[in-house]
């Protein structure tokens, strides 16, 4: 499996493992068995031809509610990704993940620009399937078979073939997928995953080195863990005498844990 080395905002290096084109591929495969299924049981369990019936046959009424039937499949892998972060059912089951190429979680448009960039991944060639389709060129099964399965295949090649396993949506939005088995954790750098939406409230935290946060982070874990209420009395009064921090949490484990989060702030976003 390819790897990639990445160093992040606060000069820390995190090897990560590449996920490989046939896992992301198995992954496409169980999230297409999924949107079928569904396709399945809305057909099965609702009947479209009694509802074709009930609707007199308008035909407007009807394409009405086969578009809104398709909108689960066809936006999937955006919300998917969006909610389960980074990750669609099929990713999530093998244990891939969609990052940033600097190591954090994509922005909602990243996911986004990956999504819509699936017709090129996918369908380009799918397009001139229909194109040639609609000329009335029927009997070229040849041609429109190569067609059809290359546009599929588009995706798959440039996996295989770039650097970075990518396909040209990753490329774009800056993206790669990785395989979480062999992720290094958070735990073991001073990384903390914070939202997009996080609200500092320190902004002294800046004044601590990487050194410090990395001593501070393994200090208040391993006492958070034990009820170590001595050793958290202390660590909190040390980041108060360097940083001048006037605090504004009475429990110790909140106002650490707030100083982490802040100084990953202020650094991922300098």
């Amino acid at each position: 499996m390819k790897t990639l080395q990445i160093k992040t905002a606060q000069n820390v290096n995190i090897k990560f493992t590449l996920a490989g084109v046939f896992q992301r591929l198995l992954a496409f495969i169980i999230d297409n068995i999924i949107k079928f299924t569904y396709l399945y049981l809305i057909f099965e369990f609702f009947e479209f031809s009694s509802l074709e019936n009930a609707l007199n046959g308008d035909s407007w009424d009807i394409k009405a509610i086969e578009a809104l039937v398709l909108i689960p499949i066809t936006f999937y892998s955006l919300y998917s990704e969006i909610l389960l972060n980074g990750q669609t059912l099929g990713k999530k089951l093998l244990h891939l993940k969609v990052i940033n190429i600097e190591g954090y979680k994509p922005t909602t448009t990243d996911f986004i620009i990956r999504w819509f960039l699936r017709v090129i991944d996918f369908n380009i060639f799918s397009l001139l399937f229909v194109y040639v389709a609609s000329l009335g060129l029927t009997d070229e099964y040849i041609l429109l078979v190569l067609l059809f399965i290359f546009g599929k295949l588009v995706g798959f090649f440039l996996i295989l073939f770039t650097n970075k396993s990518q396909r040209f949506g990753d490329i774009i939005a800056n993206t790669i997928v990785i395989y979480l088995k062999d992720e290094v954790k958070f735990s073991q750098t001073i990384l903390q995953e914070i939202k997009d939406t996080y609200k500092p409230t320190y902004p002294s935290v800046v004044k601590l080195s990487d050194n410090d946060v990395r001593i501070i982070k393994e200090t208040f874990e391993s006492s958070a863990k034990f009820d170590d209420y001595s050793t958290l009395i202390k660590l909190r009064s040390k980041i108060l005498e360097v940083t001048q921090i006037q605090s504004l949490h009475k429990s110790d484990k909140e106002f650490i844990s707030t100083v982490l989060k802040d100084y990953n702030y202020y650094t991922q976003n300098m």
